[in-house]
């Protein structure tokens, strides 16, 4: 099975983190990846990756609003750039779609 691993983090780090979060493991496994997404919010980080869990991962979802802590973690990687906001509101195949800061870098 394919694996994505994902960080959300929104300025306030509350409500758009967490939702963020819930869409984009629930759209990764309906489209039949393995998924999980660390967040960075009010409370510090939650659901940390490890290192052997990014390595595996065949993609990285950013979905964030503002910088992460640990960008570094991803050096090498097919990163996927997105803002909380379309996470949420959008399902997961259509981000490639979009023009702009959206898609695989």
């Amino acid at each position: 099975m394919k694996k994505i691993v994902g960080v959300t983090k929104c300025p306030v780090g509350i409500a758009h983190t967490y939702m963020a979060a819930e869409k984009l493991k629930a759209a990764a496994e309906a489209a039949g990846y393995e998924a999980k997404v660390e967040t960075q919010g009010a409370s510090g980080t939650e659901n940390p990756l490890t290192q052997a869990e990014i390595d595996a991962a065949d993609y990285v979802i950013l979905a964030v609003d503002v910088a992460i802590d640990g960008m570094e973690r991803f050096n090498g990687k097919k990163v996927l750039f997105s803002k909380t906001s379309a996470a949420i509101q959008l399902p997961m195949p259509e981000w490639w779609l979009l023009p702009g800061p959206f898609g695989v870098q």
